[in-house]
């Protein structure tokens, strides 16, 4: 059982914000900043940029104050009894780099949002959301080096995934992070174990897969909305990827 004390979300400080805590807190807190800060780390005061993730538990000193102009941070109070908190295997009071602080954000949004409201499912939707922010506090940790340029290579992918009908060639990709082509395809394929092409066309393909299951439309027009000038070009990858025609593949999934 998870019980939200309160969510802070997009908090803005001056510059001489500080908080001290020598005992710290009866709660868990977590915090995600997206300003540089100076945090207590080891026993000695550290710098650090902007988009970290610290998670203080129960009874642990927390110091930490803004280094800048301005401080700004999501937070949550909170206490839980589930094992993925109590038995996790995050450091504890020692920033994380964040690889994708814009999801995390919004996931604080959405938390201070089902706290505020009383819904059916509140409880509930609280702890789903907990649960993929502390995957993804996860995923940031294990993440031991991250290749140049991976916020803006990250985004790409977003816009890829979010768009896959739009028509991506290695020279627009490039053009849109403004890196040279070839530097692209070899930090792309470094960071995410695929090249930017291949995603795009696992992107569209998984679409297809989508409008055929669940839409009336005409197979010509799924290739169109996937981004694919003929037919006959969206068949051939669909075949290689899915092991059988869009029209198979409808087919099997009309009868389930």
């Amino acid at each position: 059982m998870t019980t939200i004390y309160y969510v802070g979300y997009e908090s803005d400080h001056s510059g001489d914000f500080v908080y001290d805590i020598p005992e710290g807190h009866d709660f868990w807190l977590l915090i995600t900043t997206q300003t540089p800060a100076v945090f207590w780390v080891e026993g000695e005061l550290r710098e650090y940029p902007a988009n970290q993730a610290v998670l203080y538990p129960p009874h642990q000193k927390i110091y930490y104050r803004a280094c800048t102009d301005t401080y700004v941070n999501d937070w949550i109070r909170f206490a839980s009894s589930e094992s993925y908190v109590t038995e996790t295997t995050l450091p504890l009071g020692v920033p994380i780099p964040l690889t994708d602080p814009a999801y995390c954000h919004q996931l604080f949004h959405l938390l201070a949002a089902e706290n505020y409201f009383n819904y059916d499912y509140r409880e509930l939707s609280i702890d789903y959301l907990l649960r993929i922010l502390f995957n993804k506090l996860h995923e940031a940790y294990q993440t031991k080096e991250r290749t140049p340029h991976y916020q803006v290579l990250l985004d790409l992918r977003k816009s890829v995934y979010h768009n896959p009908g739009a028509e991506w060639t290695v020279a627009a990709m490039a053009e849109h992070v403004h890196l040279s082509a070839g530097y692209l395809q070899a930090l792309y394929k470094s960071t995410f174990g695929i090249s930017c092409m291949d995603d795009v066309i696992q992107s569209r393909i998984r679409l297809a897969k989508e409008k055929l299951s669940y839409g009336p439309l005409r197979i010509a027009d799924i290739a169109v909305q996937c981004g694919y000038k003929n037919v006959e070009h969206f068949t051939r990858q669909f075949r290689q990827i899915a092991g059988c025609t869009p029209r198979d593949f409808r087919k099997k999934a009309s009868a389930h």
